[in-house]
């Protein structure tokens, strides 16, 4: 069954059912509860949130839920983080600095191969890093590698390379720990995408669904599954839907309103606390966000609390206005911004933009929540003068031509440390800077702090980053949402992931029984 015939489905039970009976009316087709032991064999089907035309299988440049779910499957990077989000090597066993932090040596680990058949060699990782860097077609990771000097990069032998740098940098295992940074044979065509993850690609429809085939010479244990099947679903509810009618096995991002019916149908429902963030962002550079005062305004406009129990259902907690909660140098110090309609007013009257209309553009595919999110948030403006018009686009138009130019939006961010976080999205150089932020001055605690090599100094310098991004940028961070996925009880091996949704979208240890 494809994406399309799924989703047809759920039109004609909406069409066909009365609100409340439209998903509990499925309940019908429900599977035999899994012992919870692994096993060999099957194929599970995956509905993930949002997609359109322009997914892709290339590892560097992932965009959306569908295309970071294909990458994890499909490639690894030298480092990643656990399931407590916590540094790891990966296709690397090793790395270290030269006394001056301006040389690494990277040792990789024996006995990795591609799906081709080909070993992991130091040339493929040279190939890659080079590949991400490329000066003619950057990709997603272009700017926090920039620091790399591509051109000098050797093999020492099969597995080790030397990583010279441009100029001192601590913490170089934590950029190379990114979803986006899989390793690929220096031959590699995006035509016939081949990495060392656990499935080999069989098919891929952009907009619609992607198969996969356990790959029988995986370097650890080969994945349970013999196929796995990505679904797109821009509509949280067709895929609800497809998941109690037992067309998929597992989605991703189930609102927790919906959690209480999932467990009482017989599903099962999976809740990570993460440091994933669902921003509404102001492009600084854009009337009237360019002026700091109504940025600050509209921070203060936001009741987090509400926010939190609303539109989450009380899954997560509430935000600050920073990201990366989980990073040491994260500053719990500073005051926890709270509701203040007065401020507000006040600050939006002395910026001459006294009772504004904004539009706020949204889309079901950044996520459960977002359109939810917009809409209370235009409620509460309403205490400040500030009128908000939603307006609501599907995932393709969300993320096409316009995306990263929208004056007020949403986006979606999963866990980061702090210095990769600025580079994906807080630099003018960054891939994907929603806000169009670039602050002289914090430009430059970001470039001392990645020199710093002393943990107790370069904390200071980024939180004193922090602080500037904190008084003067373009994020409202009202919380931090667990995040809530859903599976059939027939359905083993997931458990909580701070990292991407699914248990980090990593199906190696799922296995569907029945």
């Amino acid at each position: 069954m494809t994406r399309r015939e799924v989703l047809r489905g759920g039109a004609l039970l909406a069409a066909s059912l009365p609100a409340a009976s439209l998903l509990s009316a499925c309940s019908a087709n429900r599977v035999t509860a899994s012992d919870g032991k692994p096993v060999r064999g099957g194929a599970l089907r995956v509905g993930v949130s949002g997609g359109s035309a322009k997914d892709t299988l290339d590892p560097h440049s992932p965009l959306s839920y569908p295309d970071q779910a294909r990458v994890v499957n499909l490639y690894e990077p030298l480092f990643t983080h656990d399931a407590d989000y916590r540094l790891k090597p990966f296709l690397a066993e090793s790395i270290e600095p030269s006394k001056d932090g301006r040389t690494w040596l990277l040792k990789l680990r024996s006995g990795v191969e591609f799906h081709n058949g080909k070993s992991l060699d130091a040339r493929d990782v040279i190939a890659t890093l080079r590949r991400i860097v490329d000066p003619k077609a950057p990709t997603a990771g272009a700017t926090s590698l920039s620091v790399i000097d591509a051109k000098a990069l050797r093999r020492v032998d099969a597995t080790t390379v030397s990583i010279p740098l441009k100029h001192p940098y601590a913490l170089l295992e934590d950029l190379l720990a990114q979803y986006s940074l899989g390793i690929v044979p220096e031959d590699f065509d995006l035509k016939r995408p081949v990495g060392t993850g656990p499935f080999v690609c069989k098919s891929f429809a952009p907009g619609d669904r992607s198969t996969f085939s356990r790959f029988a010479g995986y370097w650890r244990r080969p994945a349970y599954l013999d196929e796995l099947h990505i679904l797109d679903f821009p509509d949280d509810t067709a895929k609800i839907n497809a998941l109690l009618s037992a067309q998929i096995d597992a989605i991703d991002n189930l609102p927790p309103a919906f959690i209480g019916m999932i467990k009482k149908q017989g599903g099962q429902v999976l809740v990570s606390q993460t440091g994933s963030w669902n921003p509404i962002t102001m492009r600084v550079d854009t009337a009237p966000f360019n002026d700091v005062r109504v940025r600050q305004a509209f921070r203060l406009i936001v009741d987090r609390p509400q926010m939190v129990k609303q539109v989450l259902g009380g899954q997560g907690r509430i935000g600050n206005d920073l990201y990366a909660p989980f990073d040491i140098a994260y500053d719990r110090e500073l005051p926890q911004r709270v509701q203040d309609l007065g401020q507000a007013k006040a600050l939006l009257k002395a910026a001459g933009h006294e009772r504004p209309t904004v539009e706020l553009v949204t889309s079901g595919g950044i996520g459960s929540g977002s359109i939810e999110a917009a809409q209370l948030f235009a409620e509460q403006a309403k205490g400040a003068g500030v009128k908000v018009k939603v307006r609501i686009t599907d995932s393709a138009t969300f993320y096409g031509d316009r995306y990263l130019s929208w004056p007020f939006a949403q986006d979606y961010w999963f866990t980061r440390n702090y210095l990769p976080q600025v580079d994906a999205g807080s630099l003018k150089t960054s891939p994907y800077n929603e806000t169009h932020w670039n602050d002289a001055e914090f430009n430059t605690l970001m470039d001392r702090a990645r020199r710093e090599f002393d943990a107790n100094k370069r904390s200071e310098l980024l939180k004193a980053a922090q602080k500037i991004e904190y008084e003067r940028g373009g994020h409202i961070i009202w919380g931090f949402k667990n995040q809530v996925d859903a599976y059939a009880a027939n359905v083993t091996g997931f458990t909580p992931n701070r990292n991407l949704p699914l248990s980090n979208y990593e199906f190696r240890n799922v296995s569907v029984s029945g």
